[in-house]
């Protein structure tokens, strides 16, 4: 297998390359903190990495010990010309990709999606989304994220449309990047349309620009309704919001394209897989009521890479994927998720979705991103804990989020502890990692 440090560009043209030859693509990063890099890359043959990341954040040389090292330039690959050779033959169901989970409520566990598995996935978002050869999508998602590598590089490939990957993604340059290579969707998490929100004005070319662009698509985290709306009334700008995990090659949920048929704040309906929503012992629940979220689908991963156990917990009988994800289904058949399994706050015995507290932040106009967590306390069993940012340029203290949150979720639902922080700890893909906020 080949595995590649997928920081730049020029890295998506190995991804097909490395498929067609039926080698397996690991994708990382190198300047992820915290992890042993040898977990990672051990039996793997070939490591490209861009040049001066070879250090591997500083890690030791014996992390890479036995693996063949390519260094490329970051704006550029020449590959040498060699005979031409016969292909091994590639079946659908062979490996194609380990991609690890952001590890937001634990260890990353190493994804393996087959070939069928990621051309199932770019597939479903071609077709959703109407995308053609005309289509060009700016996208700065780093490419070891699977929302990168599956929706912003494989449903163009598969649709045969082009991609603007800027390496990695600024503010200031965002809208000169779509005046300039004029896309016509953007591939975005929450983060970005916050940060953009916030940002300088367009200027009249940039705002001439965005005319030109079909739609944004918002996944990776849930984004708020009230930054939905206000991207849309601010740029023009329709945002189609939806949802996919590593397990299943970051396809799951989609909003449609019709501006009518969207529900804010919903990731929307099944895409490309079947969904049902069930309680703790596996009884399928009915619409509204709230429970474990399932999918089942050509994309759901062959299983964990070396883990087993983790395997048998996630895929159930029958081929369901246990999402870890909490919510419910409407009349309508579309899906809402209140929290994460792990990462629901209960306290004196009552569930609290951590969700439903970062909202309610997020409405204060002072407030640029909020999370809470749950903490441990001697009566409750747990208390609230929430890490506010707040937007440049505004102030606002702890005692006034403290009186807007008691006026908007009541006394019980409140944050016991309010901290202001400079920014939220975050995975690539920019969601936020709960089990962080106790170190701020």
């Amino acid at each position: 297998t080949r595995p590649f440090d997928p920081l730049n560009s020029e890295h998506a043209t190995h991804v097909a390359g490395i498929a067609a030859g039926n080698y397996r693509t690991l994708a990382m990063g190198t300047r992820v903190s915290g992890v042993a890099p040898r977990a990672y890359i051990g039996n793997y043959k070939v490591l490209t990495v861009p040049d001066g990341d070879f250090g591997l954040n500083g890690n030791s040389a014996e992390n890479v010990a036995g693996v063949e090292a390519a260094v490329v330039d970051a704006d550029g690959i020449e590959l040498p010309v060699v005979a031409p050779q016969r292909l091994e033959s590639v079946n659908a169901g062979d490996p194609a990709m380990l991609m690890y989970t952001s590890g937001t409520t634990g260890t990353p566990k190493g994804a393996l999606l087959s070939h069928a598995n990621v051309l199932a996935a770019g597939r479903a978002v071609a077709r959703s989304l109407d995308l053609t050869a005309r289509d060009r999508v700016l996208s700065s998602l780093p490419l070891y994220h699977i929302n990168g590598q599956c929706i912003a590089t494989v449903a163009p490939l598969v649709s045969g449309g082009s991609i603007v990957m800027p390496h990695r993604f600024s503010v200031s340059q965002w809208w000169p990047l779509v005046a300039q290579h004029r896309p016509t969707w953007l591939n975005m998490v929450p983060t970005i349309i916050a940060y953009l929100l916030n940002g300088p004005a367009t200027t009249p070319g940039e705002a001439a620009a965005c005319a030109h662009v079909r739609f944004g698509r918002s996944a990776s985290a849930p984004l708020p309704p009230e930054q939905h709306r206000a991207f849309e009334q601010r740029f023009g700008i329709l945002v189609v919001e939806a949802m996919g995990l590593t397990e299943c090659a970051s396809v799951a949920f989609s909003n449609p394209l019709d501006v009518g048929g969207r529900r804010y704040g919903s990731p929307g309906m099944p895409l490309g897989v079947e969904a049902r929503v069930v309680d703790a012992a596996g009884r399928v629940l009915a619409d509204g009521e709230r429970g474990e979220i399932e999918v089942r689908g050509s994309n759901v991963m062959l299983g964990y890479f070396k883990s087993p156990d983790a395997t048998a917990a996630a895929l159930r009988d029958g081929g369901w994927l246990a999402t870890g994800d909490l919510g419910y289904r409407d009349a309508d058949g579309f899906y809402f998720i209140t929290g994460r399994l792990k990462e629901l706050i209960i306290k004196g015995g009552e569930n609290i979705a951590p969700r439903e507290i970062d909202e309610a932040l997020l409405a204060h106009p002072a407030v640029l991103e909020a999370a809470a967590v749950g903490v441990p306390d001697a009566a409750y069993g747990q208390e609230i804990l929430a890490c506010v940012v707040v937007k440049p340029g505004a102030s606002c203290s702890e005692d006034e989020l403290r009186a807007h949150c008691l006026r908007t979720l009541g006394r019980y639902k409140s944050p016991r502890y309010l901290r202001l922080v400079a920014q939220l700890p975050k995975g690539p893909s920019g969601k936020v990692q709960r089990l962080r906020l106790v170190d701020l």
